[in-house]
């Protein structure tokens, strides 16, 4: 990415694709590519809100072979939706912007358990029963996200979890 004043320009093979700067708001990058959208899904922006979202697919990069990036303005990520973002893209960094003006830089990083995110896909599980109980995930490995729930002991595939 090459940045000229207050454009930025993803380049994309033979042609340059200008993607403007965001006021106040989140830039979601280095998204593993071509899981821009389960992010989007799974963060539940979908543009009703009105407003403007950005989204790069399959951007070459330096440091990866493609990557996604996400801009969203007027929206700050909050813990949960970053261990959201952990577990489908752990490479992630969030960026959050005010006036313009890059203030805070996070990377993504798996915690040791996500607690009230994602349903145990166990449907005899006690959490997915009448008494709502919320899910513990606990985190056993991260390298390989590995997550098992804390109540039944289910490995859980990370690809085919459901949010609540």
């Amino acid at each position: 990415m090459i940045y000229r004043g207050d454009i930025h320009i993803i380049l994309m093979q033979d042609s340059d694709l200008l993607v403007r700067r965001i006021r106040e708001g989140t830039v979601i990058d280095h998204i593993d590519g071509g899981k821009g959208l389960r992010v989007l899904d799974a963060l539940g922006i979908d543009g009703r809100d009105g407003d403007l979202i950005t989204i790069a697919l399959n951007v070459p990069s330096g440091k990866y072979k493609k990557k996604d990036i996400i801009k969203v303005e007027n929206r700050f990520l909050k813990e949960d939706d970053t261990n959201k973002l952990a577990v489908i893209a752990p490479t992630a960094t969030v960026n959050i912007i005010k006036n313009f003006k890059l203030i805070e830089k996070r990377r993504v990083s798996l915690p040791n358990e996500i607690d009230r995110i994602f349903r145990c896909s166990n449907l005899e599980c006690i959490t997915n029963s009448t008494e709502h109980i919320e899910s513990i995930m606990d985190v056993i490995d991260k390298e390989a996200l590995v997550l098992k729930c804390r109540y039944c002991g289910r490995i859980l595939d990370v690809n085919k979890l459901k949010y609540y």
